[in-house]
């Protein structure tokens, strides 16, 4: 019998994007894989490579203690049923309710992913602030397994789970993200004509959304000819999200383009000179890791897995997080300085060539799962 590896994750789009290369590799190393998710509309291509769902109910953006009951009972049922060999919990919630579900359920073997540390950990609103301190306290009885590992995305969330007592180092594991496909971002000149900035993400204020559209007006303001994307839709179910019409307002004010979603960042990048994530925290961001594998420089901010991306004044800068004035400075360099540009494009492809490709990130997970399995 095949050992059965479930994963447990809030969305079938997020699982698709960051895990569903390694848990193919899993399915041909010989295991049984499965993951319960939420199902939107990606399930038809999980499937289609093999791999189990099982859909879950969950609202990540709820609070109501009778959905949260709800969803820990289907985690429960869920795991009895299937008794999987090896649990790997993929974010907060699934990390909270499926450590608390697996103890209920005899299931000896969980690896935690505490991707990122979500909203809790990243926002400044008062409602993040007041769950912060349970959120710890939650993370610090249920994060370590008696069997298992904690993998974290950056160096910055692995020593602060150990310095708030979460863990101890020897049950943690540094894997640097969801992997880049070096094939599918490959670098490229830069295309002629007018500087254009992109920011990829979802349309959160804490990815730094208004920062970006503030420094795109400072620098309109000041002459700099560039253009300016967003490129992402909003999360309704994240308490960050921004409202469309805020958006739209930006979009009539001239001073950025929003592109929504799009499915072809690579073609995206191409079509790009800089890329710019002013985000408040991160696990690893994706985004970062394509722009790196595309060749191009990257402003990001000086914070929690974003500077596990940049080297500073080697393939990007590094700016403070929640400021416009040093966000606009370093823009402004590298709109200016096409050389500059492809010096920096050119580290951030070896930086991906040499640490985050997703062979690298897909072996690195399977041995945690392959030392697990050792008596």
């Amino acid at each position: 019998m095949p050992s059965t590896l479930l994963y447990l994750t809030t969305e079938d789009w997020f699982f698709c994007s960051h895990f569903l290369d390694r848990a193919v590799a899993a399915k041909a190393a010989g295991y049984d894989v499965g993951v319960m998710t939420h199902v939107t509309a990606h399930a038809d291509a999980i499937r289609a490579r093999g791999i189990r769902v099982l859909p879950w109910s969950l609202d990540r953006g709820s609070l109501d203690p009778r959905r949260e009951v709800r969803a820990l009972t289907e985690v429960l049922r869920a795991l009895r049923a299937e008794r999987p060999d090896i649990l790997h919990n993929i974010a907060i919630k699934p990390v909270v309710y499926g450590a608390l579900a697996a103890r209920l359920a005899g299931v000896e073997t969980v690896v935690n992913a505490p991707v990122g540390m979500g909203y809790v950990f990243a926002s400044h609103d008062q409602r993040a602030r007041l769950l912060r301190r349970p959120l710890r306290a939650a993370l610090a009885r249920l994060l370590r397994p008696k069997h298992g590992k904690v993998i974290f995305e950056n160096s910055d969330d692995l020593k602060e789970a150990i310095g708030f007592g979460a863990i101890v180092a020897n049950d943690a594991v540094l894997i640097r993200g969801a992997g880049i496909d070096l094939d599918a971002f490959a670098p490229a000149p830069d295309p002629e004509g007018v500087p254009v900035v992109t920011l990829t993400a979802r349309m959160l204020w804490d990815k730094g959304v208004a920062e970006f559209v503030g420094a795109a007006r400072r620098l309109k303001q000041e002459g700099v000819a560039a253009r300016f994307l967003l490129v992402g839709a909003p999360d309704a179910l994240n308490r960050a999200a921004i409202p469309q019409a805020t958006l739209d307002s930006w979009q009539a004010e001239g001073v950025v383009e929003c592109l929504g979603f799009r499915s072809d960042v690579a073609a995206v990048l191409a079509e790009s000179h800089v890329v710019c994530l002013p985000s408040y925290r991160e696990g690893l961001p994706k985004s970062l890791l394509e722009a790196l594998a595309a060749g191009k420089p990257v402003v990001t901010t000086d914070v929690p897995g974003c500077r596990e991306v940049v080297a500073d004044g080697i393939n990007g800068f590094l700016v403070p997080a929640r400021s416009i004035a040093p966000l606009a400075d370093a823009l402004r360099k590298l709109i200016a300085d096409a050389g500059l540009r492809q010096r920096m494009g050119a580290a951030g492809r070896r930086r991906a060539e040499t640490e985050f490709s997703t062979q690298r990130v897909t072996a690195e997970t399977l041995a945690v799962y392959t030392a697990l399995k050792q008596p």
